[in-house]
């Protein structure tokens, strides 16, 4: 087929202002007019690889701070070697050096300038002025830091004393930073003789700088970063300008793989951000066009690495790195899934649009997508096509991944076809084969239910191979709309059940408790009810879930926040001598703060105990407290201990409902008592007649702000609605619960007294672990400090709040008059008395109860 002359004239109109035609259009006289119908592309777009720069040079910056503040003696030994040397090179060469450094910094960027210019590209010399600016901002402002408030450390690494008498040198280049700046920003990547003259400057009036005694090397170093980093800065925030091939570019790519088109309409609702265009031709039948360019693969780029970090390398494809790849990978998929016999739509040629872009040519298939298809439609005639395709695919070890329903078409003439294959694997694994199948059960059953879509599925792939995907059943291995939708219909199903569930009592019929037990029983989520019937064929399948999550995000959390702790102690312990401590250590309070800690565990016993109606062994129960304290370590604060206490007491032979129902009590009167004591503590701390502590003011403006975030917290919808969804289960199961142990006030009591005493006897091992290093402090005082610092270390997400909690509580000791070395040798031994210590007779509890079932 000849190729048509290049069009003189590209009409761009927005695809919502023109349905696509149903016909071939008359070609206009001379075939040098072509319609294009596409919204205007962006002028400007932000991409990940300027943010990601932007970030790596502003950790690049804070490691030049750190070093220069912890490496005095090597900065200082690296200036002293420079300064040796420098007395070796000759006067005229650096005199010489320096004049053509500083003519060059001025001359390089304005030629750069007139270049960019006279090529019409004033845009990006616009942009490189706008970074320069801000670096010179910035560069004055980190000059001012230094010179005022950074620490000794930091000023000697950064500055010099030229000559006896002459002021601090500038710890950032005033000009080189912003000539970084700007041809960073103007953009020298593609022109390597103005990189390499940018560079060769910068070496040169560094050096001439370095060898005159007028900078240091930190100083050049943070120069570079800061310059660097403030290009890409800027970059990100206003944008690069877009690059993306238009329809013009697209047209011509066609024709030069030999295609004749008369229009083209692009796809409003491309999956994935992608770019597809509908063509039709002049004398042959239309076309699908796939178009990939760089700006497509940097959509979502956080979020695919996220994907990687957090699931295993099995789970996740890996994205390809260059549009080669790209091109590469999805013609091979396509012509891959056309040789298995599935049904999807046919390749018929790919073209590269230049550098920056490629397409790819597909046979048009007309059709509507099943997330756009009505409920009717959606027949088991329909769903065992797509599973045909989908066994076609298996058969040849092909995975097409991404098996959503903007993936699976209906053709105008009822067929399925499957779509968007471009992340799919040729000799795939077994796990990406069941992964597949997972899928495209839940896809179907989010649709028309979990009976349907297994039956459906069975019938076409066998009951055992769909019984391979009960491990798969998974939200984290699904697609992010799936696990949306997944979200949004448990929610449904739930609210459904609670509105029929609440209408029983009230017409009646049942109590609210029996309605609870039911709800707790009642199998709500969706992946649940496709296991149970995949499970009612092959009662043997496999259930145990296939570990696919490697990083979990509370687990990244908890790394992240136990990491900054952990360094915040050390840099605490570095002001203080553990000898010294040991040397001045009175061990006979120590002995009385061992005894407190051990007592604790008897009240947390009774605390517990006294909110269960049934008889339990009170021995075992004190076990399981002291095997809390091995759970502590690898559980957040306050959550390790709820679930052990709620599988004690399932163990014990309490039914679950009624055992999270105890625990729950045990933790609400919990909070109420810790409120009031703060409360309590609080006035009389604030009224001793001591200089010690003061607290009242303190407790009351504390009060206020909590009071603050409570009302902020109700007046935000979103945030009103997850906080009622967390608390409503657990007053509605919490208050039957109490209400049954009115009856019985002994119990009532020992609950409560173990709770007093719990506090209590914490409190206890704190004061007498202050007293043991000299700290003479009322009990009140310390009443407050313990019960506001173990509130904050219970909301912090690290195991056994460490970190929060010795931060806090040697701020409040401090606050009430101890030194610094008190207050921290204090925290230290309470926490090895209440934390650590008790970690190996808790491993051997959790173990014994374990042996017992009694865990």
């Amino acid at each position: 087929m000849p190729a048509h002359p290049a069009p003189e004239k590209v009409s761009l109109v927005k695809a919502a202002d023109r349905p696509v035609p149903a016909a071939r259009p008359e070609r206009p006289p001379g075939g040098s007019h072509v319609s294009v119908d596409e919204p205007l592309l962006a002028a400007r777009v932000h991409r990940p690889s300027d943010l990601i720069r932007f970030l790596a040079g502003l950790l690049g910056v804070i490691a030049v701070f750190v070093l220069a503040n912890i490496a005095q003696n090597t900065t200082t030994g690296i200036e002293n070697d420079i300064t040796v040397g420098a007395t070796k090179v000759p006067g005229f060469f650096t005199t010489v050096a320096g004049f053509l450094s500083s003519v060059a910094v001025l001359v390089v960027p304005l030629a750069f300038a007139v270049e960019r210019l006279i090529k019409r590209d004033g845009l990006r010399v616009a942009d490189g002025v706008l970074a320069a600016v801000l670096a010179h901002g910035l560069s004055l402002g980190v000059d001012l830091w230094v010179a005022e408030a950074a620490s000794e450390n930091i000023r000697n690494a950064l500055t010099r004393i030229p000559q006896p008498g002459a002021s601090l040198t500038d710890p950032v280049h005033g000009y080189l930073a912003p000539v970084i700046a700007y041809m960073t920003a103007v953009g020298t990547a593609s022109r390597p003789r103005w990189r390499i003259a940018l560079w060769a400057v910068v070496i040169v009036s560094g050096g001439t700088e370095l060898i005159s005694g007028y900078t240091t090397p930190l100083s050049l170093v943070l120069t570079v970063l800061l310059g660097w980093a403030v290009a890409y800065g800027t970059l990100y925030a206003i944008g690069s300008p877009n690059v993306r091939p238009t329809g013009q570019s697209l047209l011509a790519g066609l024709r030069k793989v030999g295609f004749d088109p008369v229009t083209a309409h692009r796809a409003p609702d491309a999956p994935g951000g992608t770019r597809r265009y509908y063509v039709v031709q002049d004398d042959a039948g239309p076309l699908d066009i796939h178009v990939i360019d760089r700006e497509q693969q940097a959509t979502g780029f956080f979020y695919r690495l996220w994907r990687q970090l957090q699931l295993r390398s099995v789970a996740v494809r890996r994205s390809p790195q260059s549009l080669r790849e790209a091109l590469e990978q999805e013609a091979l998929i396509a012509y891959a899934a056309s040789a298995s016999g599935a049904r999807a739509p046919q390749l018929i040629a790919t073209s590269e649009l230049g550098p920056d872009a490629a397409i790819l040519v597909y046979e048009h298939i007309g059709g509507r997508t099943l997330d756009h298809l009505p409920d009717e439609v959606v027949t088991d005639a329909l769903m065992a096509d797509f599973w045909e395709s989908v066994r076609a695919l298996h058969d040849r070890r092909i995975a097409h991944r991404r098996l959503t329903g903007e993936s699976l078409l209906r053709t105008d003439g009822g067929s399925g076809r499957l779509v968007n294959l471009s992340g799919g694997d040729i000799a795939a694994g077994d796990l990406a084969l069941r992964m597949d199948v997972a899928q495209l059960l839940t896809t179907f059953a989010l649709r028309i239910g979990p009976e349907r879509a297994v039956a459906t599925a069975a019938s076409v792939m066998g009951p055992r191979r769909v019984a391979t995907a009960l491990p798969l059943l998974q939200p984290v291995g699904m697609s992010r709309s799936t696990r949306i939708a997944l979200r949004h219909s448990n929610r449904q199903h739930k609210a459904e059940a609670r509105t029929q569930a609440e209408a029983q009592v009230t017409a009646g019929e049942k109590t609210q408790a029996e309605v609870e037990e039911e709800l707790a029983a009642l199998n709500l989520d969706l992946l649940a009810r496709i296991r149970e019937q995949v499970l009612e064929m092959v009662p043997e399948a496999p259930v145990a879930p296939v570990r696919l999550q490697r990083l979990k995000p509370k687990t990244l959390i908890s790394f992240l926040a136990g990491a900054f702790a952990i360094y915040l102690l050390f840099s605490s312990l570095g002001e203080v001598k553990p000898t010294q401590l040991l040397a001045e250590a009175d061990w006979i309070w120590a002995l009385g703060a061992l005894g407190a800690s051990a007592l604790s565990y008897v009240a947390a016993a009774m605390s517990l105990t006294g909110f269960v109606p049934e008889r339990l062994a009170f021995g075992r129960a004190v076990l399981a407290q002291v095997a809390g304290s091995f759970v502590k370590l690898v559980a957040p604060a306050a959550v390790g201990g709820v679930a052990l206490n709620a599988r004690y007491l399932q163990k014990a032979g309490v039914r679950p409902v009624q055992a999270a129902a105890s625990v729950g009590a045990s933790q609400l009167a919990g909070l109420g008592c810790h409120i009031l004591l703060l409360l309590a503590f609080g006035y009389v701390a604030g009224n001793e007649q001591t200089k010690e502590l003061t607290p009242s003011r303190t407790v009351i403006a504390g009060l206020l702000t909590v009071a603050v975030l409570i009302l902020v917290v109700a007046a935000i919808p979103p945030v009103r609605r997850w906080l009622m969804s967390r608390l409503r289960p657990l007053f509605t199961g919490v208050i039957p619960r109490l209400l049954d142990l009115l009856q019985q006030p002994t119990k009532l009591a020992t609950g409560f007294g173990g709770i007093l005493l719990l506090t209590v006897a914490f409190v206890t091992c704190l004061n007498l672990s202050a007293r043991a290093f000299g700290g003479e402090l009322s009990f009140a005082a310390t009443a407050v400090v313990f019960l506001a610092g173990n509130a904050i270390g219970s909301a912090v997400p690290t195991p056994g709040g460490v970190g929060a909690i010795e931060l806090a509580l040697t701020g409040g000791l401090q606050a009430t008059g101890l030194s610094y070395s008190q207050a921290f040798s204090a925290v230290l031994l309470f926490r090895l008395l209440t934390l650590w210590l008790p970690v190996l007779p808790g491993w051997a509890c959790f173990g014994y109860l374990q042996r017992k079932q009694a865990l």
